[in-house]
């Protein structure tokens, strides 16, 4: 029988629907998020990240996957010219931007080792998919209308792989450019399929945080696939999306 199971972890409800593995192996894909919230999250006093911040910590003392994950960051913050960081002023050191996809990414890979082959992992529309729901289908992704909160304006079918969504639609101006420190203008939706969460998270908030130039830049990113749409409510979309024929 399928598992299906749903727990707010970092802030945001994250689903898993596990069509051949069983309640152990969900526990153990829900153990490393709750870890990950308590090693990575701003908002614990007692995090990694948080003691890194006081001072407290030195970067020879930090964990292979902070090390890991503060590595992520500034690739993306190089890449963007800082349009996206991990430091905006005023907000010290918060790489959640990396860490959610990177840690879904984490417990769908335990999903994996521990032998499943069809699941999907949502965490706060963000996805990660392996297999097949049933035989000849792929699991379908809906992305959702910019504008219209009960309507989608894609729907993606994938199998193995990952996608992600940075709008404005759920927290509004929250995505700041990291060389102003203002709302980013220009663009309303990124949208990033991917074959890992972590890269098509990333990419899609440093596309975002770029405004108008994310668009080439996100297209231009290796094993990346992108549905973006503009203030103007102009499309773009790569060739190679996966997009689902109802």
């Amino acid at each position: 029988m399928p598992v299906r199971r749903v727990e707010h972890i970092m802030g945001l409800p994250i689903s898993v629907d596990l069509r051949d593995g069983d309640a152990a192996l969900a526990e153990r894909a829900f153990a490393s998020l709750r870890q990950a919230d308590a090693q990575f999250s701003p908002f614990k006093p007692d995090s990694e990240v948080s003691r890194l911040d006081r001072g407290e910590l030195t970067r020879e003392e930090l964990t292979p996957d902070l090390v890991e994950v503060l590595s992520l960051c500034d690739w993306y913050e190089d890449s963007t010219g800082g349009a996206f960081t991990a430091r905006v002023p005023g907000r010290g050191l918060d790489p959640c931007a990396v860490v959610k996809g990177w840690a879904v990414q984490r417990a769908a890979d335990i999903l994996r080792e521990g032998g499943a082959s069809s699941y999907c992992l949502n965490a706060g529309g963000d996805v990660v998919t392996a297999g097949e729901p049933e035989p000849g289908k792929p699991w379908r992704v809906g992305v959702r209308h910019p504008d219209l909160a009960d309507q989608v304006c894609v729907v993606l079918g994938v199998r193995d792989g990952a996608v992600a969504t940075s709008a404005l639609y759920e927290r509004g101006q929250h995505i700041l450019d990291g060389r102003t420190g203002q709302p980013v203008t220009g663009i309303l939706s990124v949208t990033v399929f991917s074959d890992d969460l972590a890269i098509a998270d990333t990419t899609a908030t440093a596309a975002f945080a770029l405004g108008r130039d994310g668009i080439e830049w996100a297209a231009s990113q290796e094993d990346c696939e992108v549905f973006i749409v503009d203030e103007d409510r102009k499309v773009f979309s790569s060739p190679g999306l996966p997009v689902h024929i109802c």
